[in-house]
């Protein structure tokens, strides 16, 4: 068994195998992970926000979907992975507060997940399994040895896409 390393809010990390990385309590957010099945590299990134070109001052890149996203392949292929062999899965992006009218609040897990969706598709990097939508928070574990990716969520049974 290796080591559990663990991904913050807003944050990104890189592990190979045996290690499992981890994010807790994803609501809104997205938990997105990389995969090569041959290296068994993986990464994590676990982000707030669709879309950094909306916010001034930036600093952390790890907070939004396109900037995370891109920062998360740069490090997961510096580790030793194959954009080539690189798979995608993630899962948040929940509807965590009932919002009256059109609001972008309660929208942003929905909009996390469809950012991601584009990300992917422009760097043509293909996503094999999601759980995304619903109401309720998860918590996300990729494991490197295997590149399953358990997804628990409290009263739920584990799930493993």
């Amino acid at each position: 068994m290796g080591n559990v390393i663990k991904v913050g809010m807003a944050d990104l990390n890189i592990c190979k195998s045996p290690d499992i990385i981890t994010t807790l309590g994803l609501g809104s957010c997205i938990g997105l992970t990389f995969y090569d099945p041959v290296t068994k590299v993986g990464g994590m990134v676990h982000y707030m926000l669709p879309d950094s070109t909306k916010v001034r001052n930036n600093g952390n890149i790890a907070k939004f979907a396109d900037t995370g996203i891109e920062q998360l392949l740069k490090k997961v292929i510096a580790a030793g992975a194959s954009r080539q062999r690189l798979v995608a899965k993630m899962a948040g992006g929940a509807k965590m507060f009932e919002v009256n009218g059109l609001s972008d609040i309660g929208n942003i897990g929905a909009r996390n997940a469809e950012a991601a969706r584009e990300m992917l598709k422009k760097m043509h990097i293909r996503l094999i399994a999601e759980d995304t939508g619903l109401n309720y928070g998860r918590t996300v574990e990729l494991h490197c040895e295997t590149g399953e990716f358990y997804i628990k969520s409290i009263g739920k049974p584990v799930k493993i896409i």
